[in-house]
């Protein structure tokens, strides 16, 4: 199987490009606007652009689409960018699995709903409230309704190991160690279920190996509110120079709106693959302790 992840160079495509590549699996990875180590060009916003990886040399059979702007105040002020980096690039995705028959991955987000009663189930009403939301739901609508072959995998504060260390635990752990004084200030009323990207990676695996379709959660046993993040990394490391301040999510006074009781719960998963077993933020954090020593 031939399958190729566009977005490559981000956290979670970057983890499926550790995991899913085998000797019966090749893996091809892209990248956009970041060159990450083992990637190649590919330009999600224009398919024809003549600086693109020729894709009829690999022929994917599956794409899996990672891609997308995910800064969310971002989005909120700049609502034509968002469309284009977030849907018109799915869109042109799906045409690509059309031109080569390939099965589509979507990573999509829990803020398809509106945090008024989350943790969610897959079936649950959505309600996007912040044009990221909107964006995000309308690109795996259109990823359903276009390709049978589809599967959509809702994700939410993702974190782990990736080469830039943009996702919140990673960055707060590389300013301990650089000893940095780290300050900060973090909403006590949003919630979430945070989850590794090599889970995501690992669960997109056993999903295609059995040729699954539809909606997934990708969530771990961690429901906490951001405060509450912070925390187990300070517990981790007690020395940490970290002042954090506690705030509601309206004195932030964000430009985008957030899901509060948000999150996503696993119970569609976990009934058909009940040995599988999620790593947590202690996990994590113990593992890459070990790993820095």
């Amino acid at each position: 199987m031939n399958i190729l992840i566009l977005g490559a160079s981000g956290l979670v495509g970057s983890n499926c490009m550790a995991l899913l590549g085998d000797e019966e699996n090749k893996v091809l990875g892209t990248y956009f606007s970041y060159e990450a180590e083992n990637t190649v060009y590919f330009d999600t916003l224009n398919i024809d652009n003549p600086g693109n990886y020729e894709l009829d040399d690999f022929y994917p059979d599956v794409i899996i689409h990672c891609g997308a702007l995910t800064h969310v105040d971002y989005c909120e002020d700049n609502e034509e960018e968002s469309s284009q980096k977030t849907v018109q690039s799915t869109l042109n995705a799906i045409d690509l699995c059309k031109k080569y028959g390939a099965k589509m991955v979507y990573l999509s987000t829990d803020y398809v709903f509106d945090g008024k009663s989350g943790p969610y189930f897959e079936d649950e009403p959505v309600n996007p409230i912040s044009v990221y939301a909107k964006h995000k739901l309308e690109a795996e609508t259109k990823v359903l309704e276009s390709i049978e072959e589809s599967i959509v995998i809702r994700i939410t504060n993702v974190y782990g190991i990736e080469e830039r260390n943009k996702n919140f635990v990673s960055r707060i752990v590389e300013k301990i160690y650089n000893d940095e004084e780290i300050e900060l200030t973090l909403p006590y009323d949003q919630y979430a279920t945070p989850v590794n990207a090599f889970d995501v990676a690992r669960v997109i695996q056993v999903l295609l190996n059995d040729n699954k379709t539809g909606i997934y959660n990708a969530a771990s046993t961690d429901y906490l509110n951001r405060c509450q993040l912070a925390g187990i990394i300070q517990k981790h490391f007690p020395k940490a120079k970290i002042k954090l301040t506690p705030v509601s999510t309206k004195e932030l006074n964000q430009p985008a709106p957030r899901p509060l009781q948000g999150g996503l719960k696993m119970d569609k998963f976990l009934s058909e693959y009940p040995d599988f077993v999620f790593s947590n933020v202690d996990d994590f954090l113990n593992d890459l302790k070990f790993k820095m020593q």
